[in-house]
């Protein structure tokens, strides 16, 4: 918009309004944690109303959630390398890093005080775990089709046997979160699938 122009009247685009709303919702957990983030502060912050938050939203945790999802550092896009395997490594030190900072332990706090069926939980549940273990799903079929590991491995179970230590680990707080555990998952787990 130049000056002078007037700013177009009714509502704002969705996906503008989305876009203003997680990051208002970000900047709120770094400054505050999550318990600045308001519905109120970030209708202000994003210069929408709070009827447009919750056409999406049921509430500030659930906004939250999304907002951290929804960045950059959640989903970090890896380019492929051949081995399926080194792949598997990278993706998990993906998710230590965004874990192991201050936005990260603080939703590890949210979703261990949340009932397992409450927004919160079904969006971290869906939009993190589901995601990142169908990830992990297609690097172990390549490392079996690359003969990394071998071909008659229980894909579940190998699943769960290298996402649920990151878990674990991140609500037990026991110990840090780094790449170095991360690998020791992979190269422990793979002594039993190759």
């Amino acid at each position: 918009m130049t000056v002078g122009q007037s700013r177009p009247r009714g509502r704002p685009r969705s996906a503008d309004a989305r876009t203003a709303i997680l990051r208002a919702a970000r900047e709120i957990l770094k400054e505050g944690g999550i318990t600045a983030v308001t519905m109120e502060g970030i209708a202000a912050r994003a210069g929408v109303g709070k009827p447009t938050i919750y056409r999406s939203w049921p509430n500030a945790h659930a906004v939250a959630m999304a907002a951290l999802m929804d960045s950059e550092d959640a989903a970090p896009k890896l380019a492929r390398t051949r081995s399926a395997i080194a792949d598997l490594k990278r993706q998990l030190r993906g998710v230590a890093e965004v874990f192991s900072g201050r936005i990260g332990r603080q939703v590890t706090t949210m979703i261990a005080s949340a009932a397992a069926e409450t927004e919160l939980s079904k969006v971290f549940r869906n939009h993190f775990i589901l995601a990142r273990r169908e990830e992990g799903r297609a690097l172990i079929a390549r490392a079996i089709e690359q003969r990394e590991v071998r071909k008659t491995i229980d894909v579940d179970v190998a699943l769960d046997m290298i996402y649920g230590p990151i878990f674990y680990r991140l609500l037990m707080g026991h110990a840090p979160l780094d790449a170095r555990f991360t690998d020791a998952i992979v190269d422990h787990a793979l002594k039993g699938l190759g």
